[in-house]
């Protein structure tokens, strides 16, 4: 459930609850466990709590500069090798300049045969037959503001459909609406969802993005098809995740604050490439200034405390929510878990105890079997995790040194796996 008024909207299915029972300042519990913490840097478990306090919080000029790019880090020269090894065309690389608008190119157009996103035009007659006039069939998410259905165009592309609730869009609603479309006309990225355009017609507000398949990243962590998600796709999701995000605080026209990250956000295509959806509660960052005061908007369990105490948002409040999506991916668990006991209850903060205690592998999904490699990854990735969820803006890391440290962690976990046909 989302902490605002404004209800939980998704491109595909809806949220589930995982936030019931939790008001959003929950949040604020995930980051009580930090300061008690270990260092981050590989030492010893005999750390003492003090040395690990300094050492996942220190100001951020002690630690190496965010825009620092390692030897290791290089999506550019990448990008080939990742797509050969994933079998997909949909990889994000970062450009080099602000006005970079991801790695669409003519060749990457869609049916629609078009560069601007948005820019078609609709009919409510062309949407109604794409949907088959709503049918309840069709219908793929459904939230607070509005439901989702899929759709396909006459030309074939198939479509998805966010149906702002009529009884509502135009008391509170309809700014969001308008929020969302100014966002998506100014983003495009290979991990974000395409946006097609919109419609207001007759009492109808209605958003066109691309359809993606393969339902969203909560789905697949609760089993849903019956398929466990392999520890190495978990991995590339999350650098997936990190790209997206780190265009938008860094190389779309004007940076944008997302302000949901969560895995009912995250959609997935057939060969797991994973987009960043909804754009509801999404804000355009300051150009001048640090923080932007406004009303607290987000998803219970990824909300940033400091942004909850001060109302002040800025671009490491979406840092906080990845370092709880980082979490999530390796324990399976949602954010709040109101049926555990109380130790338990918040995932966030039992997994970094369980990390500073030296006991991080007790937290990985029990659907998932430990090894060396899995060993290593998950101690790497709490370590990042802690980061991210630093009580205070100033402390985290960027979403560009998020990335940074993911592609390392992936190049590790791979140089740990030992082939198969090695094995026989």
């Amino acid at each position: 459930m989302r902490s605002s008024s404004g209800g939980a909207s998704t491109w595909r299915r809806s949220d589930a609850a995982g936030g019931s029972g939790e008001l959003s300042r929950v949040s604020a519990a995930t980051t009580a466990s930090t300061a008690s913490a270990r260092s981050v840097s590989g030492g010893g478990r005999g750390a003492s709590f003090l040395d690990a306090f300094r050492s996942c919080f220190a100001l951020q000029e002690e630690r190496s500069p965010d825009n620092s790019m390692s030897d290791d880090f290089h999506p550019s020269h990448q990008l080939s090798q990742s797509m050969s090894s994933q079998g997909s065309n949909s990889w994000s690389t970062f450009g080099s300049r602000r006005s970079i608008k991801g790695m669409y190119s003519p060749m990457h157009r869609n049916s629609l045969g078009r560069e601007t996103p948005g820019s078609t035009k609709f009919s409510l007659p062309q949407i109604q037959k794409a949907t088959k006039n709503f049918s309840p069939n069709l219908k793929i998410g459904q939230g607070g503001s509005g439901t989702v259905y899929k759709g396909q165009l006459a030309d074939g592309t198939l479509v998805a459909v966010k149906r702002a609730k009529k009884n509502v869009y135009d008391k509170h609603m309809g700014r969001e609406f308008w929020n969302e479309i100014e966002t998506l006309q100014r983003i495009e990225h290979l991990n974000l969802v395409r946006f097609h355009g919109y419609l207001e017609f007759g009492g109808e507000q209605l958003i066109i993005v691309e359809y993606v398949p393969n339902g969203n990243l909560r789905e697949h962590l609760d089993c849903v098809n019956g398929k466990v998600l392999e520890f190495s796709v978990r991995l590339e999701i999350a650098i997936d995740v990190a790209h997206a995000i780190t265009y938008l605080h860094t190389y779309s026209d004007h940076p944008v604050i997302h302000r949901d990250i969560k895995s009912s956000n995250i959609l997935l295509m057939n060969n797991f490439r994973a987009k960043v959806a909804d754009f509801g509660f999404a804000k355009l960052a300051p150009t001048d200034s640090s923080h932007i005061s406004t009303q607290v908007k987000g998803t219970a369990g990824y909300l940033d405390p400091e942004y909850l105490r001060t109302y002040q948002l800025n671009e490491k409040s979406d840092v906080y929510s990845f370092g709880v999506l980082l979490v999530e991916l390796v324990t399976g668990r949602r954010p709040i878990e109101p049926k555990r006991s109380i130790i338990e209850r918040v995932t966030a903060k039992w997994s970094m105890e369980k990390f500073v205690e030296g006991n991080a592998i007790q937290t990985l999904d029990a659907n998932l079997e430990s090894n060396d490699a899995i060993n290593l990854a998950v101690e790497k990735i709490y370590e990042l995790a802690l980061q991210c969820l630093a009580p205070t803006k100033r402390n985290r890391p960027s979403m560009r040194r998020c990335a940074e440290i993911l592609w390392s962690i992936r190049k590790d976990y791979r140089e740990l796996v030992v082939p198969t046909s090695a094995m026989n």
